[in-house]
């Protein structure tokens, strides 16, 4: 209940999360059939970094603010002198509105903008420094706001619903249900509940779409939560076996990870993880790895596209850092 993500949003961690997010909802929009999305932890839906609470840790400089710098040669300067309003800065005035994300109450197109890979490759003029994203980070930060509000990942799915596609968001701290409520009001699309993530696994399991996505992000203050999470993609595994499941989840040192791995029971597993540095410091966020069930067709080769594009943009070279895919269980 006293976690509150504004403290870390925008970090590096989100940006891997994110990223291998929008992958898999573009899995999910290849077949025609409509699917539904549950989010277990969903947090306020996004997040303004020059904030007291983002500016704390200042998380984000070295997460999406260094992200865009480096792979754009863009970044989006935040307005430190007032915390409710983020300056921005776009290269070429049509990179914004390709990216303009449309509000959440409309439906998002199925497919990217044709004309965005076209008009991230022009340079502005007069910056002959300007770089296109990398291919693979392209979609996710196409749908990151210039102006400083980092979108989490209810406003990322929101984004990629198609106009039968469903989400239902599950928050219990009330100002962050609070702030999703009001970021969804009147969206037929979107259903908020205050309810615990966990219970929700069997409550909104199975969905009548009969595919989709099940999105699990728990806070880690408990010192069980691992223990947690593998008995929630047990539940959700058996109430929801055609769905796909994804599980973030932290690596300071690798053994509660280790553990976690080897209390899985469910066929067809892969864990894609990031590491800044080599995992020998429990007292520190060494890397992060998100766990996926049933993965989309080609997810698996995609996330090793993507991790290995994020890793010389986020990593600083220290000993230990890595980015991998791994099969845990066969299909």
């Amino acid at each position: 209940m006293n976690y509150r993500h504004a403290f870390h949003a925008g970090n590096f961690a989100d940006c891997m999360k994110h990223a291998l997010l929008v992958a898999l909802l573009r899995g999910l929009t290849r077949k025609p059939a409509p699917f539904f999305v549950l989010e277990t932890h969903a947090g306020a839906g996004h997040y303004d970094l020059a904030s007291e609470a983002a500016l704390r840790g200042n998380e984000a400089a070295g997460g999406i603010m260094r992200l865009l710098d480096r792979s754009c040669g863009t970044r989006a300067p935040v307005d430190h002198t007032s915390a409710g309003e983020a300056a921005s800065t776009v290269p070429d005035p049509a990179l914004a509105a390709a990216i303009d994300r449309p509000p959440a109450g409309d439906t998002a197109s199925a497919e990217p903008d044709p004309g965005l890979a076209a008009v991230v490759d022009r340079p502005p003029a007069g910056d002959a420094a300007f770089a296109a994203p990398d291919p693979a980070l392209a979609e996710y930060l196409s749908l990151v706001d210039r102006s400083g509000l980092y979108p989490g990942s209810p406003e990322l799915i929101r984004a990629l619903l198609r106009p039968d596609d469903r989400l239902a968001c599950c928050e219990l701290h009330p100002d962050e249900h609070t702030a999703l409520r009001r970021l969804f009001r009147d969206d037929r699309q979107v259903a908020v509940h205050r309810r615990d993530g966990w219970e929700a696994l069997k409550a909104l399991l199975p969905p009548v779409q009969k595919r989709g996505l099940v999105f699990i992000d728990p806070p880690y203050e408990n010192p069980d939560e691992f223990r947690h999470l593998a008995d929630g993609l047990a539940l959700a595994r058996s109430r929801f076996p055609t769905g796909v499941l994804a599980a973030w989840y932290p690596i300071k040192h690798r053994a509660p990870v280790r553990a976690f791995f080897a209390g899985l029971r469910p066929r067809d597993v892969i864990a894609a993880e990031l590491l800044l540095r080599a995992p020998l410091d429990p007292t520190r966020l060494n890397g992060c790895g998100l766990l996926v069930v049933n993965p989309p067709y080609q997810f698996e080769q995609l996330a090793e596209t993507i991790l290995r594009a994020l890793l010389p943009l986020l990593g600083n070279g220290e000993a230990g850092e890595a980015a991998t895919v791994t099969r845990l269980a066969d299909e």
